[in-house]
């Protein structure tokens, strides 16, 4: 009777910390803490492979901040000029730059699957000569709606005359998803599913870049290019990241709860 009181008097105590030790206690009265090895070690598996993919949304978060503030820094910069001597990528990733030279469309390509507005459509790459050398770089001239009938594609207008474009290097990645393989052999396809720069230089019979020019919204010869911030969805990653921790939090809060067994 004694210890019921004290329990009661305890609950309705204004210290946060007893009552919350006297609704625990309140709980497992009557249980003891048998806990089960093989349900720990489930719930330790759980734990653990949620954590991962909380590091892996929290590590996507990371890139997407690291490269805005490296594309904020850069474009404070100025822009350089590119020319026909090779360049580094890793030093001019994030850069603006101005280039002048001659388009020229025998390897110009689309990159499907691109969405503007929740309309599919391209993304036009067309090779830039740069004027007084051989060098090539591609230029990424932004996005043109697809037709009704996927398969009947799109007219690209390209200006003959040299231009000064400017924009911003883009340094293309290594790994994508692709819907299926693409196309072997030597033929040339004027079709691509990503922009891959590897696959491009298959086919370039000179010198490349090996980095790709963004145009900017302001240079001619281009078409929509509302171009995504690197950060583009980072809240969207950090939210990701708190629920598989949450989750992983769970599993073992509900292995301690089971562990509490009636004598």
């Amino acid at each position: 009777m004694n210890t019921t009181a004290n329990l009661n008097s305890t609950a309705h105590s204004p210290n946060p910390v007893a009552r919350l030790c006297a609704r625990l206690k309140a709980v497992t009265s009557g249980r003891r803490f048998r806990p089960s090895p093989w349900g720990g070690l489930l719930a330790l598996a759980v734990a653990a492979g949620c954590i991962q993919l909380g590091n892996w949304q929290h590590g996507k978060a990371d890139r997407k901040a690291a490269a805005q503030a490296l594309l904020d820094q850069r474009t404070q910069d100025g822009a350089i000029r590119l020319g026909g001597a090779a360049v580094d990528a890793d030093d001019l990733r994030s850069r603006p730059v101005v280039v002048r030279g001659r388009f020229e469309t025998g390897r110009q390509f689309l990159v499907d699957n691109r969405i503007q507005r929740e309309q599919a459509g391209y993304h036009v790459i067309t090779p830039l000569r740069i004027e007084g050398s051989d060098m090539r770089v591609l230029v990424n001239r932004g996005w043109i709606p697809a037709s009704d009938q996927h398969a009947d594609l799109p007219t690209v207008l390209t200006p003959d005359e040299p231009l000064e474009l400017r924009g911003t290097v883009i340094v293309p990645g290594q790994r994508f998803f692709t819907l299926g393989p693409e196309p072997a052999g030597d033929a040339w396809q004027p079709v691509w599913q990503n922009l891959d720069l590897a696959r491009f230089r298959t086919f370039a019979p000179w010198p490349l870049q090996p980095v790709v020019i963004q145009l900017d919204p302001a240079s001619p010869a281009g078409f929509g290019r509302e171009w995504p911030r690197p950060d583009e969805r980072l809240e969207r990653h950090l939210s990701y990241a708190l629920q598989w921790y949450g989750f992983a939090a769970s599993a073992l809060l509900i292995w301690l709860a089971l562990a509490w067994r009636r004598n």
